[in-house]
């Protein structure tokens, strides 16, 4: 989760790999058997596994706002990723009315609420502000909520973490005392920002719980110089969800080799929510349907088992 001016403002660094941790996987929102993103490898005699395809209600104009479901369906996704709100309204998915409004709106439309996300990180960063930390604790609650198992927690802008190892140890200490209360809930905080996958793992070991996760954004990555497919098998099942970005083109017609992406979580077993998170050169919904069709193309919904 990062805007365009912020990613011009970034330089190019590299990236060293590091062994995966390893992890407990959990059920899922639905009936199925694995949480969506799950990179679990699938048994003989579960029914195919694939990928759906959804977008950030940010990048609809539509932040914590109801209406994001309705223009998804526009588009033809299958689910938003969802702010928990803003600064200024309080964080208001904390309100069970609030989640009931969303919860019907989803069933109303038939598109899912696919993940949270806290993006207000950005602006009041974890790493130093109380009110994140209550933010990121209470988060966990409302995914119980709204039966999704990832919350997003983004450390751009203000929480940015690139040469900042005190920031990096505020966040280790905050992450292991909340930690806890995630596995109990089975739910999986999914880190996303700058760093580089042995950076990541190096978090991830520190704070040493398997519900903390890697958010993986492809754009960002591939802007920061990193190799993006040698990183996505590095971080491997500690990934939890992916964001879809090519900057001002859009997919398959910019740097990001989305067959090779695919290529990668294939080698991770890698099945669950990709989000778009898109430039929109041709206009919100024409250029978001390209994209959807696009990725349809590479990350079906139903992928036949290969054993």
């Amino acid at each position: 989760m990062i805007n365009r001016r912020e990613w011009f403002k970034i330089s190019a660094a590299g990236v060293a790999g590091l062994s995966m941790l390893p992890s407990s996987l959990w059920a899922a929102q639905d009936s199925e058997d694995r949480p969506e993103g799950s990179t679990e490898g699938r048994r003989r005699g579960q029914r195919p596994r694939g990928f759906r395809i959804g977008v950030c209600d940010w990048n609809l104009g539509k932040t914590s706002d109801v209406g994001c479901f309705e223009l998804a369906k526009q588009i033809g996704l299958d689910g938003v990723q969802v702010s928990l709100g803003t600064a200024a309204n309080d964080m208001h998915l904390r309100k069970p009315e609030v989640q009931k409004a969303f919860l019907d709106a989803s069933e109303k439309s038939g598109v899912r609420i696919a993940s949270l996300a806290i993006g207000e990180l950005n602006n009041i960063p974890y790493k130093s502000d109380p009110r994140a930390e209550q933010w990121v604790s209470d988060s966990i609650e409302v995914c119980r909520a709204l039966r999704v198992r990832v919350v997003l927690l983004a450390f751009f802008g203000k929480g940015d973490l690139i040469d900042d190892k005190a920031g990096v140890d505020a966040v280790v200490e905050k992450l292991k005392k909340v930690a806890p209360k995630a596995e109990k809930a089975r739910v999986q905080l999914g880190f996303e920002s700058w760093l580089n996958a042995e950076q990541h793992m190096d978090i991830l070991k520190r704070v040493g719980s398997p519900a903390l996760k890697v958010y993986y954004d492809v754009g960002n990555s591939h802007l920061r110089g990193y190799d993006i497919y040698k990183e996505i098998r590095t971080l491997n099942k500690n990934i939890c969800e992916f964001h879809a970005k090519d900057y001002d083109k859009l997919f398959g017609q910019g740097k990001v080799d989305f067959p090779k992406v695919r290529a990668a979580m294939d080698e991770i077993g890698y099945r669950g929510w990709i989000q778009i998170e898109g430039a929109t050169p041709l206009g919100l919904i024409e250029s978001y349907k390209k994209d959807a069709e696009y990725l349809r193309s590479i990350f079906p919904r139903q992928v036949p088992e290969t054993i």
